[in-house]
C-alpha cells in the first residue's frame, strides 16, 4: 500500500503539473498598457497626481464617515434600555439624536447636501 508520503508526493506533484499548464495555457503574453495601469475612480492615472484636488469628494466622505459612526453608536443605545434606568435613557438618547440632526440641518443649510452644483 502506498504510504502518506508517498500520496502526498503525487499530489504536490499533480497540482505542479495543473499550474504549469495554466501558465503556459493562459493569454497574458499581451499586457495592455490600460488594464496594467493602476485605476483610480474618476481620475486619470496617466496625468500629473498633483492636480488640485476637489474639496467637495473629501467633504462628501466626511459626511459619510459621521453618519456611519452614528449607527454604530445608536445601535448600542436600542440594545441598553433594558439594563438603564428609563429616564436617563430617554434623555441621553434625545440629546444624542438632537445634535445629530442640528448637524445634519447645518451641512443642509450650508449646501453640503446639494449633489448637482
Amino acid at each position: 500500500m502506498f504510504s502518506i508520503l508517498s500520496i502526498s508526493l503525487i499530489i504536490m506533484i499533480i497540482s505542479m503539473i495543473v499550474m504549469l499548464l495554466a501558465s503556459i495555457l493562459s493569454k497574458k503574453t499581451i499586457v495592455d498598457r490600460e488594464k496594467a495601469s493602476p485605476f483610480e475612480c474618476g481620475f486619470d492615472p496617466k496625468s500629473s497626481s498633483r492636480i488640485p484636488f476637489s474639496l467637495r469628494f473629501f467633504l462628501i466622505t466626511i459626511i459619510f464617515l459621521i453618519f456611519d459612526v452614528e449607527i454604530a453608536l445608536i445601535l448600542p443605545i436600542i440594545l441598553i434600555i433594558k439594563f438603564s434606568n428609563l429616564l436617563t435613557w430617554t434623555i441621553t438618547s434625545i440629546i444624542f439624536i438632537l445634535i445629530l440632526l442640528l448637524g445634519l440641518y447645518h451641512e443642509w443649510n450650508q449646501g453640503m447636501l446639494n449633489w448637482s452644483n
